[in-house]
């Protein structure tokens, strides 16, 4: 089973605070690009975009002053992060937080972002695991068996974990409803539904994708 019909960039941002709209900045960012089951590509780097990093995310993150004062410009950082992810699906747990530090950012420059669809992994997990102690990335991980092979709260980690978890996802669905592969669009469509709604809707949409 291929998973994924077409390419998934899930992303990832450490950031100053919750808003870009109050004034909040990228601090590092990891991409990692799923082709069919696994990670292929990646693109990960810390950010200088000249803000202060609060004593509470370093406590958090790890992430001090010196190494976004060191670390290269969003000038750069942003237009090669938007090269990386193309026209491909843009997937994050808790999409909608990546998705508008991205969105400010590329404005920043005067850029454009070219993603295609937006997959929230936090969502689908709350869709297709009803019944989960928690959906935060850290715990989910654990409940299905996916470890952290470095520190949370960096980019790259995150990244990485909440890939597997959208893999994990998918390949449940695959054997459940014996689907060959996960268009993008489905996987939109799930993150709108109730999670009630979900097996019936799936259970429809297997009937009429299986073979005639």
């Amino acid at each position: 089973m291929s998973v994924f019909a077409r390419p998934i960039v899930m992303l990832d941002f450490e950031t100053t605070g919750l808003s870009p709209a109050f004034g909040d900045r990228i601090t590092e960012v990891a991409a990692v690009r799923i082709v069919e089951g696994r990670i292929t590509e990646r693109y990960v780097s810390l950010v200088n975009t000249g803000a202060r990093i609060p004593s509470f995310i370093t406590s958090l993150t790890g992430i001090t002053q010196a190494m976004v004062d060191g670390a290269p410009p969003a000038t750069r950082v942003v237009p090669e992060l938007l090269d990386f992810i193309g026209t491909d699906t843009l997937s994050a747990h808790n999409a909608s937080f990546d998705e508008k530090f991205l969105l400010a950012e590329s404005e920043r420059l005067g850029q454009r972002c070219g993603h295609a669809n937006l997959v929230c992994s936090l969502k689908l997990s709350r869709r297709v695991f009803p019944g989960m102690v928690s959906y935060k990335l850290g715990e989910l991980s654990r409940q299905l068996g996916i470890g952290f092979r470095s520190a949370a709260h960096r980019a790259e980690a995150d990244a990485e974990v909440a890939a597997e978890v959208l893999i994990h996802i998918a390949r449940h669905l695959g054997r459940k409803y014996e689907l060959q592969q996960l268009p993008a669009d489905l996987l939109v469509a799930l993150n709108r539904l109730a999670a009630a709604k979900v097996p019936a809707y799936l259970g429809k949409y297997a009937q009429q994708a299986a073979p005639k």
